[in-house]
């Protein structure tokens, strides 16, 4: 149990492959993403309560530094191509915070982290494709963050840990990637195993106790087919800092799926 029983957890949540929840199913199989969905779907309902406001890093958004967005009602970006028509006509008004987003910025650069404000970026598909499924209402303040360019993992790590004291302020702070990213490796044969170990893997370091977790997501590479799963790290690090942002919590792998024959996976720190 967290020392105050309403405070937000940290989720690395999978945010599927581009409009995934919002497409006609004449083009895939109509139950590819019908768990990770559900698994969606149920998330807000086991919250220690409606969060006070949502920060979210996405592996969608890379900067020279850390960079949160600023804008007070931040537009959609269709960082995505060759869906169909109406996946570029979604809507998710969600609100952003200013204020949040200085506090963000402010966090980071009291930890000697380096830090700006975007003024004007939106929410990209890592944003708003799982959120408006979690929250469709899309009622509660959204402030994105970006992923620092080096991708280091104990950057990203040490991130987190500034970003923590936000839990307790009613933030819930999400980290939307894909535990396997792959693009090339989908539906093939040989990934089910590979995806599969690497997973096991991950789940393993996730639930590990805290210094032990920290030292084996930085040496992330060493695990099995690591470099087969991610071929570029940019959808696991924001796991990174959610595990930071989480430290001292109870790691724990909340949902599991094997969609297009690559296992996927969701964690949380409470």
């Amino acid at each position: 149990m967290p020392a105050n029983p309403q405070s937000q957890p940290a989720i690395f949540l999978p945010h599927g492959g581009g409009p995934c929840f919002f497409m006609d199913w004449t083009w895939g199989p109509a139950d590819t993403w019908q768990k990770t969905q559900h698994f969606l779907e149920g998330l807000a309902a086991t919250l220690p309560e409606p969060p006070k406001a949502i920060l979210v890093v996405s592996g969608h958004w890379e900067e020279p530094a850390f960079a949160a967005s600023a804008a007070a009602q931040p537009e959609l970006i269709f960082d995505y191509s060759g869906f169909p028509e109406q996946t570029y006509r979604l809507t998710w008004p969600a609100p952003g915070s200013p204020k949040l987003a200085e506090r963000v910025s402010d966090l980071l650069s009291k930890a000697g982290l380096p830090s700006a404000l975007s003024a004007n970026r939106g929410f990209d598909h890592g944003v708003f494709v799982p959120l408006k499924v979690v929250f469709p209402e899309a009622g509660i303040p959204v402030v994105s963050l970006s992923l620092a360019a080096s991708l280091d993992p104990t950057l990203h790590l040490a991130a987190g840990r500034a970003l923590a004291p936000l839990r307790d302020e009613g933030v819930l702070i999400i980290g939307s990637g894909m535990s396997f990213h792959n693009l090339r490796g989908y539906f093939q044969p040989e990934t089910s195993e590979r995806a599969k170990a690497f997973d096991d893997w991950l789940t393993r370091a996730v639930e590990s106790p805290t210094a032990e977790r920290d030292a084996l997501l930085t040496g992330w590479r060493s695990a099995p087919f690591a470099a087969y799963a991610h071929p570029r790290e940019e959808h696991l690090i924001p796991l990174m800092v959610v595990a930071g942002a989480g430290e001292g919590a109870q790691g724990t792998r909340i949902f599991t799926d094997e969609p297009m024959g690559a296992a996927i996976s969701a964690y949380r720190f409470d």
